[in-house]
Formats: C-alpha cells, sequence, structure tokens
C-alpha cells in the first residue's frame, strides 16, 4: 500500500524559510525519482525539485533557494525553503516514480503523489 504524506506547511511572510517533509511507505524509495510539485489555485501543477541519487533538478524559478533531499533510513523526502516569495504561494505535494528522473522529470507521469501541505507567503 503505497502512502506519501507531507508536512511542513505553513503561513510565512516573505524572506522567511520552511522545510517540508514527506514520509513514505510500500514502494522502493531508495530506486525511486521523487519530486515535489506545487499548485496554486487556477493554475497548472508545476514541477519543483526532483532527485534521484546523485541527480537534483530545480525549477528556475526556485533555484538557490530551495533544496531537496532524501533520508533513507526513515523513507523521508524534504524541500528545504528560504528566502520565500509571495509567488511561492501553492499547496506543495511529494510524487514519487520508480526508476530515474531525468531533466524532463516534470513531464513524466509519476506513480504516485500525496494529499499535499499548503504553503502561503505573504509580503
Amino acid at each position: 500500500h503505497v502512502q506519501l504524506v507531507e508536512s511542513g506547511g505553513g503561513s510565512v511572510q516573505a524572506g522567511e524559510s520552511l522545510r517540508l517533509s514527506c514520509d513514505t511507505s510500500g514502494f522502493r524509495f531508495m530506486v525511486s525519482c521523487m519530486a515535489w510539485f506545487r499548485q496554486a489555485p487556477g493554475q497548472e501543477p508545476e514541477g519543483v525539485a526532483a532527485q534521484r541519487d546523485a541527480a537534483t533538478y530545480y525549477a528556475d524559478s526556485v533555484k538557490g533557494r530551495f533544496s531537496i533531499s532524501r533520508d533513507i533510513a526513515s523513507r523521508t523526502l524534504y524541500l528545504q525553503m528560504s528566502n520565500l516569495k509571495p509567488e511561492d504561494t501553492a499547496l506543495y505535494y511529494c510524487a514519487s516514480k520508480v526508476g530515474m528522473c531525468g531533466p524532463n522529470w516534470s513531464k513524466l507521469r509519476f506513480d504516485s503523489r500525496g494529499p499535499g501541505t499548503q504553503v502561503t507567503v505573504s509580503s
């Protein structure tokens, strides 16, 4: 039974930081491409970051501000977000796909996703 559950969202001021977590179970975490997506109201989902082994990928809009990582032992995916901006406001969710990510990762069909956690950044 695949499960992905996000936590760590909240309401912050611009310039502040948040760390999102995604607890996982029921699939091969070590060999999966793990990613964070976000979706703002009325907009299409946007790939934020992805990671598998030593390869990490970031959307241009978050490069230098966000960092994706995972803890194998606890099967947890993280997204450290710094210098948050109002345009980062969205529902953030994690997703998994067995296999590599690749540079076109955001266009891939992922196997599973979590319900998401809301991030709201005010100016």
